[in-house]
This record gives structure tokens, sequence and C-alpha cells, in this order.
């Protein structure tokens, strides 16, 4: 009777903590603060961190002049735009921060931006601060690496985009350049957007 009692028990701590380790709920695997920051968009306007909070948003880090994996990744950003519109996820941000601002006035990010099918109502294109800036917001934000290439016109910059919560902190990260996972996206996104408004 004691081994049935036993075996009862343990079956039902394994059921919580199953229970606990559901799919349905986001799961963070980085823990990242951004610093404050307060940039130029493509708009010319001024966004903060502060305006970002309270929003989900997804970042990146591109250039305009990028002969490589830049142009990729901001059409895998307007793919991913097109599936959370399909999903009727409204409440984001997605921002692409440049690591070549001495080239990317607001006017070139504006250009470079059209040439996608990208709603950008959503997006803000940052610039307005010097390389030093960026390469520092790169690496203690979000853990990446910017570097002027010596032996080119290119920057050296990382590939994934960050997933960053309502209070400003990198949660998760994916590939960026290829093989990105826009189902985990989206369905990452929709969870915290609704465990925020909760």
């Amino acid at each position: 009777m004691s081994k049935t009692k036993t075996f009862i028990v343990v079956m039902t701590i394994i059921g919580v903590l199953l229970a606990g380790c559901s799919n349905s709920d986001f799961q963070a695997e980085t823990d990242y603060e951004v610093e404050e920051f307060s940039y130029t968009n493509q708009n010319n306007k001024q966004v903060s961190l502060k305006d970002l909070k309270g929003q989900v948003w997804i970042a990146d880090f591109i250039f305009t002049s990028c002969e490589t994996v830049c142009p990729p990744m901001t059409f895998n950003l307007t793919k991913l735009q097109k599936k959370l519109k399909e999903e009727g996820v409204k409440d984001y941000k997605i921002v692409s921060f440049s690591v070549d601002p001495e080239t990317d006035t607001p006017d070139a990010l504006k250009e470079y931006i059209s040439n996608f099918e990208a709603d950008t109502s959503k997006w803000e294109l940052l610039t307005g601060y010097e390389f030093d800036e960026v390469k520092d917001l790169a690496e203690h934000s979000f853990r990446s690496i910017v570097a002027d290439d010596p032996n080119s016109d290119q920057m050296i910059h990382g590939t994934s985009f960050y997933l960053v919560n309502q209070k400003g902190t990198v949660v998760k990260t994916y590939s960026g350049n290829s093989d990105v996972p826009y189902d985990e996206i989206v369905q990452d996104m929709e969870t915290l957007i609704k465990e925020g408004s909760e």
C-alpha cells in the first residue's frame, strides 16, 4: 500500500513538473538588458529605448552599402512581418541599427528600406550616433560583434535577430540570415505580447 502511495506521489510531482515545462509559456534563453539610447530613425525622428518600452521588438544590425548578409536579413524580416500580419499580430516593432552611421543618414536608410516590401510604420531604422556607440551597444546589450573591416569598405557584424521583451531585455536570439525559424519567432512574439497584456 505504501509503495502505491509513493508511486502516486511521485507521478503527481512529475506531472506538476511537466506542466511547468509546457511549451505554451515563453521560455527566455537570454537575459541581456538593453542600454538606454536615443537615436534618429529613417524619418528623422528620435526613437529611444523608452519609446519602445511596453512593446515586443525584434532587433538586428545592418548597413545600407552591405554587399552580403544585410539585404537577405532585411528581406527575411519583411517575410516575418507578413507572417505576423497573417497571424493578426500588431503590437510589435522591428529595430534595425546601422553599423555604418557615418554613411547611413536617415535619407539613406529610407531609400534602403524602400527596396523591400516592408511595413515601415512598425520598423525603425536607426542612425545618428558615432561608430563606437553602436559597437558598444552591440557588444554590451546584444552580446554581438561590430567591427570595421580593414580590408574593404564593408563592416563586420552579427547576423542574428534579437527578441526584446516589453521591459527592454533581450530574451532570445535567432538565425537572421539563413534557416530563419519564422514560426518559432511568431509564436514567441505572440506569447510575449499575450503575457504582457495579462
